[in-house]
């Protein structure tokens, strides 16, 4: 048979905090109850989610997670961060809710994804509905470029952040002569990213202004264009 549908049906502590937030991503209600159930029902365009209210339920132990797959992950990702930045002044990239970047993930064939952490604490994994595209033959692989790969794992997709920093800061106290400056540039802007994360507003500014004071080429500053964005977007959300 054809034409069936799956809708998950996430756990949450308040149905209200959940319609709150998923109607700064463009999201409508479709079904909400109060009795004998709290739950609610919310749909953008062709993505339905669904949600049950707890009793004492913490966010922060939540294990709800689904897919979300779509041919134009950075779309959806400007949609949700215009949202965002309309309700909050910013977009949220520290505590619960937050939303990630999108990033190549190493571990999903090299795909592109991003993730939103929602106020129940769910991980609304978006991903790239296609084949991963090849790999150019000159694309950047030194050892900048593998720890940053390996802490994005780490933190984006299995949320474990204090692994993916010490990665980072493990490849960043042994900088080479041969280190590529882009590289340089995209791991502390991540690690910044992530010292938001945890709340650590000092670490994050520190990253940021060494960063900016990587010496690049015209060249290399054209290639470090994206990771320029997100550090403009991170110094924002410090304000």
């Amino acid at each position: 048979m054809t034409n069936e549908r799956t809708v998950p049906l996430l756990p949450c502590a308040s149905i209200d905090d959940i319609e709150s937030f998923y109607r700064v991503l463009g999201f409508s209600t479709t079904y909400r109850q109060r009795k004998p159930n709290a739950c609610v029902g919310l749909q953008r365009e062709d993505l339905h989610l669904q949600f049950f209210a707890i009793a004492g339920f913490d966010p922060e132990q939540s294990y709800g997670s689904c897919l979300v797959l779509t041919p134009d992950i950075e779309g959806l990702h400007r949609a949700f961060a215009a949202g965002m930045r309309a309700a909050y002044g910013k977009v949220l990239v520290s505590g619960t809710p937050r939303m990630t970047r999108p990033r190549a993930r190493k571990n999903a064939d090299g795909l592109g994804g991003f993730s939103v952490i929602d106020p129940g604490g769910n991980w609304i994994r978006v991903f790239r509905d296609a084949a991963p595209a090849p790999v150019p033959a000159d694309a950047p692989a030194g050892r900048l470029a593998k720890a940053l790969a390996n802490a994005v794992v780490q933190a984006d997709s299995r949320g474990n952040v204090g692994q993916a920093v010490r990665i980072l800061d493990s490849a960043l106290t042994r900088s080479q002569a041969d280190d590529d400056p882009v590289e340089q540039v995209e791991v502390l802007v991540y690690r910044a990213e992530l010292a938001m994360v945890l709340n650590d507003s000092t670490t994050a500014a520190e990253m940021l202004a060494r960063a900016r004071s990587v010496t690049l080429t015209e060249d290399e500053s054209e290639r470090a264009a994206l990771a320029f964005d997100n550090a403009a977007e991170l110094a924002t959300a410090l304000r």
